[in-house]
């Protein structure tokens, strides 16, 4: 083999664990934490829930997605899945649900802010609207912690004309 063969053999070779890194091998209903952990890496955070627990892979605040991995009491994996959408957001009821329901559903925000003439505290979520728009979906919650509303907009940190945001858009 030549030295240019064996180049081209080292590059791909690095190619394919880029590869690897960045699309990690698909987790299976039914794995324990530790297996899904070893797929996965470390989680963002853990999250209590009435039936289980959930573990938090969140790829925010500049990858618009947060992955969720729900297990069962016995530590065993039930569901795993990309839970800021549309549909998602749909199941958050404005006077009913709670900050704790907010975080079981669509986990931890990017970004908190107050407001504080209206008293209402908002979580904000950069998401792709519809899998294409640049989004940032906000969750108001008044002072006992229900949420208030939800409102979405564009994300302006992707702002093409750079006066609002970054301007990261025309790149």
């Amino acid at each position: 083999m030549n030295y240019v063969q064996k180049a081209m053999l080292g590059g791909l070779a690095l190619l394919l664990t880029a590869c690897a890194a960045l699309m990690p091998p698909p987790v299976q209903v039914g794995e324990t934490e530790a297996q899904v952990i070893a797929k996965r890496g470390q989680p963002t955070a853990r999250i209590p829930d009435v039936n289980g627990y959930l573990l938090e892979y969140t790829r925010n605040p500049w990858g618009q997605a947060t992955d969720m991995a729900r297990f069962d009491r016995n530590g065993r994996l039930v569901s795993y899945e990309q839970v800021l959408t549309t549909e998602k957001f749909a199941t958050i009821k404005p006077g009913v649900s709670t900050k704790t329901d907010v975080l079981r559903t669509i986990g931890h925000p990017s970004e908190t802010s107050y407001l504080p003439r209206l008293q209402l505290e908002v979580w904000s979520y950069p998401y792709k609207e519809a899998g294409v728009w640049n989004s940032v979906m906000h969750v108001h919650f008044n002072n006992n912690g229900i949420v208030n509303k939800m409102e979405n907009g564009p994300d302006l940190r992707f702002d093409r004309d750079g006066k609002f945001g970054f301007g990261f858009g025309a790149m």
